[in-house]
């Protein structure tokens, strides 16, 4: 007995262990070769083998020393070649011939590693190094889809120079108040401050410094002389008007044109005020207007009061951003009954002052992405009566911000996964009844890893309603670009990594990509400006003249994540104010001391880091 106590006071230890290891892996640094990380992998898997087959036993250890060996630069490029055909033998006799998941998982997982970075691997047999381009990193920095300064700004916040944070962050997005509002940080997914406790609160940061120097009320950088240069940029969305910061800050003068009334694009049009009011909005837009050499034309459709000829012809560089804002649809059959809504359209109308009545309503959600969840907290805050979301795959899968389905269902919501549409049942008037849908189960996975639904042998369920918003994502109007004869493969414009469709012809975001993030196409914009300046025959670089303090001693206690909290739900789910509450300068003070200023220590302090 007292063996078994020991037993699991060892286990309980180990546990705790454990989750130290996982804080490891999550801030696992960015830039590492992925080669050296297989490596780290195989010898995890071997320190878990019971030993009692041969092929996990002795052939994962086997393949470790193998890959080492080849991470070493042992022997001749014809030897480590040779190293390389034995080890993907090993490792299929190891995935084929083992008894458990021990054995036979990580050799499935080195076979995938050997296919997907094979490059890095030729790299090794004929160089005997890594890639040029793999190198330490600022994990947050270089996880910003913009390269955003992100140590910088939290440095400035610091020191209380909220202004001069805005304007670091507007050195590579101009758009500082959308992004601390709806950004989906991927810069916190590996900060190094995981390995203490926990990644830092950057979008909240960034919040608190736009709350204090609001975009039109901090002084913008000097514009370069006139170029004599226009461009012509199709759409106001965060690529659009990214691009048009830049390119205006290098001297060239541009025209923007917008088919809606105002511009912001799917910011304006598509993201209700309770997540991102529209005021917060206006204040970037008037802080990159504040530039000059900018003009906004609202109300110009391309394709009917503009033709692309007339933009190439009056102009030395046209950028295309049109974004994604067209509402997909399912083929159901009784799809086309009255209250099947596109939850697009539903949301664009709002924007414009279309505010739906749902007063007593039961409506039906179909979607899982940012785009369901936003239709169905604004269903709420309409008055519906019940609100239930239906997603065909499960809860863990859904696209939508973590924090996003927390507030839905927090408002009110119920949420359903696995459950497919199959059809929707219409009354004598021809408007719906209900909308049928068959269980799911989970199934393989699919290529992003994620298990497809399959139908399961349930009968299907009748989910009464009286509006139906179809929430499957976002198409994109490319008809008449498509027209003009730039290339467009399943209706998205084909552009190279710089943005480039045709000679004098740039584009990007939603348009090139399909539906992504603000912050992805922020980063196209900004990607395309550079491309569009070089095109032009110049190589502008903007001078911001931010100096950024130098850190003093990190602070290395263990201290709880600050999280700046929102409204009452039986409050906010009433009406379409913020639902966000500020953070108070105490709070802000001890996230920004967690920042542990990988700019200047560890590997911040080598390639493009500040010594």
């Amino acid at each position: 007995m007292t063996r078994r106590l020991h037993e699991y006071r060892t286990d309980a230890a180990m546990e705790s262990h454990l989750e130290t290891f996982g804080r490891t892996l999550d801030a696992y640094p960015v830039g590492a070769c992925p080669l050296t990380m297989e490596l780290t992998m195989l010898h995890n898997a071997k320190t878990q083998s019971c030993g009692k087959c041969v092929p996990c036993r002795d052939g994962i250890p086997q393949l470790e020393d193998m890959l080492a060996s080849l991470l070493d630069g042992d022997g001749t490029p014809a030897d480590r070649e040779e190293r390389v055909a034995e080890m993907r033998a090993l490792a299929e006799l190891v995935r084929d011939t083992s008894d458990c998941a021990i054995g036979y998982q990580p050799a499935t997982v080195f076979l995938d590693a050997m296919r997907t970075f094979e490059r890095e691997v030729d790299s090794h047999v004929h160089e005997s190094r890594c890639l040029s381009d793999r190198r330490p990193v600022i994990p947050c920095v270089s996880l910003c889809p913009a390269h955003t300064d992100v140590p910088g700004y939290i440095a400035l916040i610091e020191k209380g120079d909220h202004a001069g944070a805005v304007n670091l962050i507007r050195q590579n997005n101009p758009l500082p108040s959308a992004c601390a509002l709806v950004c989906e940080h991927p810069c916190e997914a590996h900060c190094r401050r995981q390995l203490i406790d926990e990644a830092i609160n950057i979008r909240g940061l960034k919040e608190y410094a736009v709350d204090h120097a609001p975009g039109d009320e901090v002084p913008v950088p000097q514009r370069g002389p006139n170029t004599g240069r226009r461009v012509a940029i199709v759409g106001s969305g965060p690529s659009g008007l990214t691009a048009a910061w830049f390119l205006a800050l290098m001297g060239h003068e541009v025209v923007i044109h917008e088919a809606n009334e105002l511009p912001g694009g799917m910011l304006r049009y598509g993201i209700p005020d309770y997540r991102f009011p529209k005021t917060r909005l206006d204040s970037d837009i008037a802080g990159i207007l504040a530039v000059g050499n900018i003009e906004i034309r609202c109300g110009v459709h391309i394709g009917r009061d503009l033709t692309m000829a007339d933009l190439r012809r009056d102009h030395d560089a046209v950028y295309l951003a049109i974004g994604a804002q067209a509402g997909l649809t399912l083929d159901l059959e009784g799809g086309d009954a009255e209250g099947v809504v596109s939850a697009v359209d539903m949301l664009h109308g709002l924007a414009t002052g279309e505010r739906p009545d749902f007063r007593g309503k039961r409506v039906v959600v179909v979607g899982g992405g940012n785009v369901a969840m936003d239709a169905t907290r604004t269903a709420i805050r309409c008055g519906a009566e019940h609100v239930h979301v239906v997603y065909r795959r499960r809860r863990e899968d859904m696209t939508a911000l973590q924090h996003e389905i927390v507030g839905a269902v927090r408002e009110g919501a119920r949420l359903s996964a696995l459950f497919a549409p199959t059809h929707v049942e219409k009354d004598d008037r021809g408007h719906v009844a209900a909308l049928w849908v068959q269980p799911q189960m989970p199934g393989p996975h699919d290529h992003a890893g994620r298990p497809t639904p399959v139908p399961a042998d349930k009968p299907p369920v009748r989910l009464a309603a009286d509006v139906v918003l179809i929430a499957v994502g976002q198409g994109i109007e490319s008809t008449h670009v498509e027209e003009s004869g730039l290339p467009v493969t399943r209706r998205r414009l084909v552009a190279d990594d710089t943005g480039r469709v045709a000679p004098g012809v740039h584009s990007g975001g939603d348009c090139v990509t399909g539906p992504s993030t603000v912050i992805e196409a922020i980063a196209a914009g900004k990607v395309a400006a550079y491309a569009i300046d070089t095109d032009l025959g110049y190589h502008h670089t903007i001078d911001f003249g931010i100096e950024v303090p130098h850190p003093g001693p990190n602070n290395r206690v263990p201290t709880g994540r600050v999280e700046a909290p929102l409204r009452e739900p039986d409050l906010r789910r009433t009406d379409f104010d913020y639902v966000g509450e500020p953070m108070t300068a105490q709070e802000a003070g001890q996230e920004v001391s967690r920042c542990l200023r990988c700019d200047h220590y560890g590997s911040g302090a080598l390639v493009g880091g500040r010594c």
